[in-house]
C-alpha cells in the first residue's frame, strides 16, 4: 500500500501525504473486510472465554447495562460464568443500542431519545420481561426507526473530513488536538479510502456495522504501518470531529422521551436513566423513571452525592408511590474482547458485565446504607417490577 509497504518492526515515523496511496490496496481491502466480520476466529474466542479477573466471593451480580454487540451470547455466558463462579442471585439483561435483545426471560436495549426539555439526544435503558415485548410492535418500529438513521452518523463523519465544503468544520475540531496540516491531510486521504471501501463492499457490510467505530477501527489496523505516536494523533483528530458532528446530528432521527417513556409503561417494562452524567437535566425534567445510574466505569466522580440526591427524593415520596432505585453500570461493550488488545483503549478493555466496583467502596456503601441499598435489594425490587 505504498507507505504501507514497510514491516511491523520497521513502521513508517513520519506520515508523507504525498507518498500515500490514495486508492484503497489488497491490503486496505482485507483490513476492511476483517473489521466488518462476525465471524470469530480461534484467538477471538480465546479472548472471549478467559476473564481476566475472576470474582469467587461476589454473591450478586446486577448488570442492566452492557452491549453483547456481535459476540454470540453462549460465549459471553461461559465468560460470565468464569468470572462469578460463586454467584447465587443475579439480574443480567443486555441493552444492545437501539436493539432489543432477550435472555433469560428479560429483554433491554439502550435507546436514542430527543428530550425536548433541554434540547438534547440522551439515552434510556428499557427492560422488559420477555413476554410483555412481543406485544410491543409500536415500540419495536420506533426502536428500529432509530436504529437506521443513528447508523447514519457515520456518513456525517466521513463527510465533515473529505468533503471540501466541510472543511471549516474540520479544521475546527482538529484544532483541538494541535494537528499540523500534513496529519490532516494524511487522515483526510485515510478517510478517503475507507468510504471507497465502505462504497464498494456496501452490499455485503452488516446493518449493524456501519457505526463510527468502523472508521476509527480502520485507522487502529494502520498501527501494522505506522507507529503507535501517528495513529494517537489520528484518532485524536477522529475523536473531536466525531464529538463535533454528534454535537450537530439532528435530533429529528429520534423520538422523544416521554414518547418512548408512554409506550414502555404501557407494555409494564421498566426505565433507567443510564449515564450519571445526563442525571441532573433528565430528574428535573421530572419523567417517569424506575431509577437512575449513579456509576459508571466513565462517570463516577459523583457518585456519593447522586445517592445522596436519591435519598432525598425518595423520603420525599409517599408510601403509596414507587420508589427510585438506584443502579450501576459496567457499559461493557463485548467487541473490546476480540479485538487486539493493543488497539482498544484501556479503560475501555478493563470494563466487564457485572463488575461494579461501586457497591463496594467504603464511602459510596455510607449513602447506599442510608437508602437501603445493596445489589440484592435492588436485584430483588426491580426483578419484582418487571414480571
Amino acid at each position: 500500500m505504498g507507505e504501507a509497504s514497510t514491516s511491523r518492526d520497521r513502521r513508517l515515523t513520519e506520515v508523507d501525504p504525498a507518498r500515500t496511496e490514495r486508492e484503497p490496496t489488497p491490503w486496505d481491502r482485507e483490513v476492511y473486510r476483517r473489521l466488518i466480520s462476525t465471524e470469530l476466529d480461534e484467538e477471538q474466542v480465546e479472548r472471549v472465554l478467559e476473564p481476566p479477573r475472576i470474582y469467587p466471593s461476589q454473591r450478586e451480580v446486577l448488570a442492566v447495562h452492557w452491549h453483547p454487540e456481535y459476540v454470540p451470547m453462549e460465549l459471553i455466558l461461559q465468560r460470565y460464568d468464569k468470572t462469578f463462579p460463586n454467584r447465587t442471585l443475579d439480574l443480567v439483561i443486555p441493552t444492545q443500542h437501539n436493539v432489543f435483545l432477550t435472555l433469560d426471560g428479560c429483554a433491554g436495549a439502550e435507546v436514542d431519545c430527543h428530550a425536548r426539555e433541554f434540547n438534547t439526544k440522551v439515552q434510556l435503558l428499557l427492560h422488559f420481561s420477555a413476554d410483555k415485548l412481543r406485544e410491543a410492535d409500536a415500540l419495536k418500529g420506533m426502536v428500529a426507526h432509530t436504529f437506521k438513521y443513528r447508523s447514519s452518523q457515520l456518513y456525517d463523519f466521513i463527510g465533515t473530513i473529505v468533503d471540501p465544503k466541510l472543511m471549516p468544520l474540520f479544521r475546527e475540531a482538529a484544532a483541538r488536538g494541535a494537528a499540523d496540516d500534513r496529519l490532516l491531510e494524511f487522515v483526510r486521504i485515510q478517510t478517503r479510502k475507507f468510504r471507497e471501501l465502505l462504497e464498494t463492499y456496501r452490499e455485503i457490510t452488516p446493518t449493524e456495522a456501519i457505526k463510527n467505530k468502523l472508521l476509527t477501527g480502520y485507522f487502529d489496523e494502520l498501527r501494522a504501518v505506522y507507529v503507535d505516536n501517528i495513529i494517537d494523533r489520528a484518532q485524536l483528530v477522529l475523536r473531536n470531529v466525531k464529538k463535533l458532528v454528534k454535537r450537530n446530528f439532528s435530533l429529528d432521527y429520534f423520538f422523544e422521551v416521554r414518547e418512548i417513556i408512554e409506550e414502555t409503561r404501557a407494555l409494564g417494562g421498566c426505565i433507567v436513566a443510564p449515564h450519571p452524567e445526563q442525571f441532573w437535566p433528565i430528574l428535573l425534567a421530572d419523567y417517569d423513571l424506575d431509577g437512575y445510574e449513579v456509576w459508571n466505569p466513565q462517570s463516577h466522580r459523583y457518585t456519593t452525592f447522586l445517592v445522596d440526591v436519591v435519598n432525598r427524593l425518595n423520603r420525599g415520596r409517599s408510601r403509596s408511590e414507587r420508589q427510585l432505585l438506584v443502579f450501576m453500570g459496567d457499559d461493557t461493550h463485548l467487541s473490546t474482547k476480540v479485538r487486539d488488545p493493543r488497539f482498544v483503549r484501556p479503560e475501555k478493555l478493563g470494563r466487564e458485565v457485572g463488575v461494579q466496583p461501586g457497591w463496594d467502596d467504603l464511602e459510596i456503601r455510607k449513602s447506599l446504607s442510608v437508602g437501603n441499598f445493596d445489589r440484592r435489594r435492588v436485584i430483588e425490587e426491580y426483578t419484582a417490577r418487571l414480571i
